[in-house]
């Protein structure tokens, strides 16, 4: 047995699976249907309770060509139903399993999809998620215990502690990465089109970038709150100055906005799943994208700076701002993910334009 306590007073009983523990974090939800090992090993998603909302989880197994980055990134896990029976023949274990070998505590037999709408009606909340906890009074000490996500920085603690490269070394140029959280399939769609990477810790010094002598830059993605990582914002202010190629994705992309002067907020629920669709309003087609946001930039500050930025990506769902473009650097950034492991194809295109950039 295990329970599902929320910030709101909710309280769901289900079926325990993986580590028998209590874990918590800012509850959030994914519609889809597959990647779910993508998902779960994605930076960006360090501090959240995960709503699965497909009626089953686990139905492929593990595979390590799927993993995002080194283990499981959510804090807890809710589904409808697991399954230990898994299809796929290249599969090394079941789901079940990773996730006791990562401490990852989950619940089963919860309708998700009537918890996913009383997050989409009532907002972002904290939870807990416990198979040892058994009354309410126990599981309100746990969830008070849990930090709130406005105002978290989380990238440098995600971020890599040294330096490292990746791809080839007689590459036609040199790319050094920011990192807050990136994701592998960040780093091979950048590889494969000629780049060899340097990934640099969050918090490194402009000076400690530069003297790799990059052609490019790249803000990652990554968790937390944009508003709480003035540090960051200074060094891509400084790398700005560089007039060379910057590209932002995400975390990256809000980052890039503060930067420029626009500010960041909270949203009431976040954007998560792989089907979302966004315009381009440079060449008016529409791509079906993957997301995985929790934070925005103001839409009423990009108004005020359209003198030196420009709108180029919106959500078709809600009207939010995806993608931005400064006028007077070399920059630009999106709020969604290109690389869509899991996901639609659609925006990869992306990378060549960073790429085209980057040999003007």
């Amino acid at each position: 047995m295990a329970y599902l306590y929320l910030e709101d007073g909710t309280l769901l009983k289900g079926k325990a699976f993986g580590k028998i523990g209590t874990s918590g974090g800012e509850l959030c939800f994914n519609t889809g249907m597959t990647g779910y090992q993508e998902v779960f090993t994605d930076p960006s998603y360090s501090g959240q309770v995960l709503i699965m909302n497909t009626a089953y989880v686990g139905n492929y197994g593990i595979n390590e060509n799927d993993i995002e980055s080194a283990g499981i990134k959510i804090k807890a896990l809710i589904c409808k139903n697991l399954t230990e029976r898994y299809s796929r023949f290249t599969a090394t274990q079941s789901l079940g399993d990773y996730l006791i070998e990562n401490g990852i505590v989950a619940i089963q037999d919860i309708d998700t999809r009537a918890l996913v709408n009383h997050i989409r009606s009532k907002g972002a909340m904290n939870c807990v998620v416990s198979s040892e906890l058994t009354t309410k009074e126990e599981l309100q000490q746990a969830l008070d215990a849990i930090p709130k996500m406005g105002g978290l920085e989380l990238g440098s603690i995600v971020s890599t502690k040294e330096p490292y490269t990746f791809g080839e070394e007689n590459a036609p140029y040199k790319l050094a990465l920011l990192d807050f959280g990136v994701k592998r399939s960040m780093l091979h769609n950048m590889a494969e089109r000629g780049l060899f990477i340097k990934v640099f810790p969050a918090k490194s010094t402009i000076e400690q970038i530069t003297e790799f002598n990059p052609d490019a830059y790249f803000i990652s993605n990554g968790p937390g709150d944009p508003a709480a990582m003035d540090y960051a914002v200074e060094t891509v202010k400084s790398i700005l100055q560089t007039e060379k190629p910057l590209f932002g994705i995400c975390l990256g992309h809000q980052l890039l906005a503060r930067a420029a002067g626009i500010g960041t907020f909270k949203m009431h629920h976040g954007h998560r799943g792989l089907n979302h669709p966004v315009l381009n309003l440079r060449t008016g087609k529409s791509e079906i994208t993957t997301q995985n946001h929790g934070f925005g930039i103001k839409p009423e500050d990009v108004e005020k700076a359209k003198g030196s930025v420009e709108i180029t990506h919106v959500n078709l769902n809600d009207g939010s701002i995806e993608g931005i473009r400064l006028k007077n650097k070399p920059a630009f950034s999106v709020q969604y993910h290109p690389e869509s492991t899991p996901g639609s194809h659609d925006a990869r295109y992306l990378f060549d334009e960073f790429l085209e950039l980057i040999r003007k």
